[in-house]
């Protein structure tokens, strides 16, 4: 259903086009987690170890085409917010069609450096061919993350959000199914998890473009709509390439994270992995509400409707901390339990290592949620620049600061970095976001 966002309660509108996003996308980090709870249960310490170890080049590649694929719903929603329907159309075919021919050129590119990338990042070599294997399949689905992830971003530009967080929860609840058939069942190992998430990757893909021609004539392209329009490539990859890079960063950054983390052995490798997916959890509303205020202030960008640009981020920052008080009180009475659904009872040492990193980070919540706020902002008014110096300033810190500390305290340094990283970034974010108050932004024409 299409919401314009220019007029009426600017609470109101965050909270309706979030909740559907931070549902939708708990669902995704569900059928996350249970993929590790299975693989660790059914599989064994090793192959978690090995999904855990090939996550972040995975991350690093579909969080690029999201990226891409964000940069563009702000020009979408800009000429939406401002009535150019024909303007909308072609951003969205030229999306789509950049970004299938962009998938698929990653995707030859990871089948064949997969082995290399693993072995550059010191993944032990018991796991390692398990490693490689599952990437190699996560690869080959990168062409149905694209086409997910453009006409998801077209439906929500619109004010949308609802609609393609359904099909990502139907396609959550068959990964989850797949993965028990294929890991418990048919044994499959890491393979069955991979295949079980390409086929749902597919399943989501195939359910948007078919909502899309039966229900939301805007983005129904027809043959001869569907081209790469050049005047809005260079606009498109100036605001997703950017994008792109900046949310690139944040696994590049794991990558090097991963890597320190691999040389404190087989137990650290899984307890990594078992924590990143309960952070997963805690930031996914987090960057859903930044979502809201970036497509909320973009629509009032092209609309030229100034004072509701800066009541969204007042707004949608009250929002995230109403949020952080909430994850912050179920960490602290869950976190060993939580732990306890990724190991086994006689896993005593990563059920403690998860504990103590929990402990801390149930605090540290409160720091992501007003940067992801900020970005949302940044994004919304177009500056995509701000949001990628700032997010290469807080990974390149915490790597930094986990390298100094880990050799010291072990796995809870990566909680500890991550606060200083995110106060770094804040620091950057605040003044500058006055200043550009202080100076105005400039309006689309």
């Amino acid at each position: 259903m299409v919401k314009d966002m220019t007029n009426g309660n600017i609470a109101k509108h965050l909270i309706y086009y979030s909740i559907p996003l931070i549902l939708g996308n708990l669902f995704q980090l569900t059928y996350n987690a249970v993929d590790s709870i299975i693989v660790g249960k059914c599989a064994g310490e090793s192959a978690l170890a090995a999904v855990g170890a090939a996550s972040p080049v995975m991350n690093i590649v579909i969080l690029g085409i999201n990226g891409l694929c964000i940069g563009a719903s702000v020009l979408m929603s800009e000429f939406f917010g401002g009535g150019k329907q024909e303007d909308f159309r072609r951003e969205f075919s030229t999306t789509l069609l950049f970004g299938t021919i962009f998938s698929l050129s990653v995707m030859v590119l990871g089948l064949l450096l997969s082995g290399s990338i693993l072995r550059l990042l010191k993944v032990p070599e018991e796991i390692l061919d398990m490693s490689v294997l599952y990437l190699r399949i996560i690869f080959c689905g990168l062409p149905f993350t694209c086409f997910y992830n453009a006409y998801a971003s077209g439906m929500r530009s619109v004010g949308d959000s609802k609609t393609p967080v359904n099909f990502l929860a139907f396609a959550s609840v068959l990964n989850a199914a797949l993965d028990y058939l294929f890991i418990a069942i048919f044994r499959w190992g890491v393979a069955g998890a991979a295949v079980a998430t390409v086929i749902a990757q597919a399943v989501s893909a195939l359910l948007c473009v078919g909502y899309v021609y039966r229900k939301l004539p805007l983005l129904a392209l027809q043959g001869k709509e569907l081209r790469i329009h050049k005047d809005l490539l260079g606009q498109t990859l100036r605001h997703g390439s950017v994008t792109a890079l900046q949310q690139a960063t944040q696994p590049i950054g794991k990558l090097l994270i991963q890597g320190m983390v691999n040389e404190l052995g087989v137990a650290a490798i899984a307890t990594f992995n078992a924590v990143s997916r309960v952070d997963d959890f805690a930031f996914t509303p987090e960057q859903s509400i930044s979502h809201g205020m970036m497509t909320f202030i973009a629509q009032n960008r092209g609309a030229k409707k100034k004072d509701r640009v800066h009541s969204g981020l007042r707004v949608g920052l009250t929002v995230e901390f109403g949020y952080w008080v909430i994850i912050c009180l179920v960490i602290l009475l869950l976190r060993t339990p939580i732990m306890r659904l990724f190991a086994s009872a006689d896993q005593t040492e990563m059920i403690a290592l998860g504990s103590a990193y929990l402990l801390r980070m149930a605090f540290f919540y409160i720091m992501p949620a007003f940067t992801n706020g900020m970005q949302g902002f940044f994004r919304g008014v177009g500056n995509m620049n701000i949001t990628f110096i700032s997010t290469f300033i807080q990974i390149s810190i915490r790597v930094i600061c986990i390298a100094i500390m880990m050799p010291y305290m072990g796995l809870v340094a990566v909680a500890y970095a991550s606060l200083i990283g995110w106060a770094c970034m804040l620091l950057f974010e605040v003044p500058y976001y006055f200043k550009y108050k202080r100076e105005g932004f400039h309006l689309p024409q």
